[in-house]
């Protein structure tokens, strides 16, 4: 059973794993026409956006908040076994999505930043 615990985190990890360029690999939408120069632009600055790494600097925090909410209210409220160790994993977890998710917000923001201080007029 303990195996079977383990190996359910394993997709969480993956898929936060996957996640880790997609913010980079954003494409803005530029309202007007785009000159010759955008996709080397826009690969320029994604480029930039992809030095970021792949959480943000709060992760370990939102992991840590996690753990401590979901093993905390578990002990408190329904403590059979090892439940408690389960859901602080879980909310670990959770944190941790958390903070790859924030990042990838981040290098969004990144790439419409500098797109924009190249003279394109990013509307989303």
């Amino acid at each position: 059973m303990r195996l079977l615990k383990t190996f359910s985190v394993l997709p969480i990890v993956a898929l936060t794993a996957a996640c880790a360029t997609s913010g980079a690999n954003y494409q803005p939408v530029i309202d007007g026409a785009v000159g010759p120069n955008y996709s080397n632009d826009l690969a320029q600055c994604q480029a930039l956006a992809s030095q970021q790494g792949a959480f943000s600097s709060t992760t370990g925090e939102k992991a840590l908040a996690g753990a401590a909410v979901a093993g905390g209210a578990t002990a408190v409220f329904n403590n059979k076994g090892t439940n408690a160790r389960d859901a602080a994993l879980v909310g670990a977890a959770a944190g941790a999505i958390a903070g790859a998710v924030d990042q990838q917000q981040s290098k969004e923001a990144i790439v419409r930043n500098c797109m924009r201080q190249r003279g394109y007029n990013v509307v989303g």
